[in-house]
């Protein structure tokens, strides 16, 4: 019985690598759509000035605000994913933006993307929860850089540094 439950648990690499694919899954199009939206370059180069508008049609207040602050979000929130860098809050903020795109303007039209339904919207939105309550995993940009990752513990005490 034993083995089989072994057999059956992730190993701990299994996670690491699992929780990389999740970050890129989500990070990848959160950062195009922030270049989209910041840049005005990518597949929906909409520019702070149009997705101002757009959030002007459906109501929000201080478009202007908000455009920069999604934009940005995104921007710089899917970067900082891709590296594994503030995962959790990144994360949770990407969540809250995708719950209320789907909400705003998603829900209306239904399920189906094709017609600007809530399947990509509400798809991020439950990666993101996700990435927020489980963290980065091991493979991250800080990880890379720290010494005292890679070194066996009690490494750092034989070689007198202590950081």
């Amino acid at each position: 019985m034993t083995s089989q439950s072994t057999a059956n648990s992730p190993t701990e690499t299994t996670t690491h690598w699992s929780l990389l694919v999740v970050r890129l899954a989500l990070g990848v199009p959160i950062l195009i759509s922030g270049v989209g939206k910041v840049l005005a370059i990518g597949p929906k180069p909409m520019g702070i000035s149009g997705f101002a508008g757009f959030l002007a049609s459906l109501g929000v207040p201080l478009p202007t605000v908000a455009a920069w602050g999604v934009g940005l979000l995104e921007l710089v929130g899917g970067a900082l994913l891709l590296a594994g860098l503030t995962v959790r809050v990144t994360s949770a903020l990407i969540a809250i933006d995708m719950l209320v795109a789907t909400v705003m303007y998603h829900l209306p039209n239904g399920y189906p993307a094709a017609s600007a339904g809530v399947e990509l919207t509400l798809t991020l939105c439950l990666v993101a929860l996700a990435l927020a309550i489980t963290g980065p995993g091991a493979f991250t940009v800080r990880r890379a850089l720290s010494d005292t990752e890679r070194r066996p513990s009690g490494a750092s005490q034989s070689r007198g540094t202590d950081r």
